[in-house]
């Protein structure tokens, strides 16, 4: 697999999350061991679903500076993403994911989450 393949799976996830589908997504995706590291909080995969799936979806979002590094069966893509759920305030952060390579198919290990200071 390509790099830019990560970053499709990664745009996939968003989309995911744009719908009712977000928690289908990563419970496919995501390895069973894998964790998700959110402002105060470091969440398993379990608690990763049941949050999707309590949590409204986002409106729109747009993903940029991405950089992305495969080596085997391991790949890491960080980028600056900024979302939206109606009208509240955007979530701008820069975020990272970690993928290995299991049974075929990447499964994402580690996504974490670093928002962007208050540009107030």
């Amino acid at each position: 697999m390509s790099a830019t393949e990560l970053e499709a799976l990664e745009r996939a996830g968003w989309e995911a999350l744009c719908g009712d589908g977000g928690a289908d997504f990563y419970a496919n995706v995501m390895a069973d061991d894998g964790l998700m590291v959110f402002p105060g909080m470091v969440l398993d995969k379990p608690a990763t679903l049941a949050a999707i799936a309590q949590t409204a979806p986002w409106a729109r979002f747009e993903l940029g500076e991405v950089r992305e590094v495969v080596d085997g069966d391991t790949g890491v893509i960080a980028y600056h993403a900024e979302a939206q759920r109606g009208s509240a305030d955007p979530y701008r952060a820069r975020m990272s994911s970690v993928y290995t390579r299991r049974d075929g198919a990447w499964r994402l290990v580690l996504h974490q989450q670093t928002p962007d200071p208050d540009p107030r």
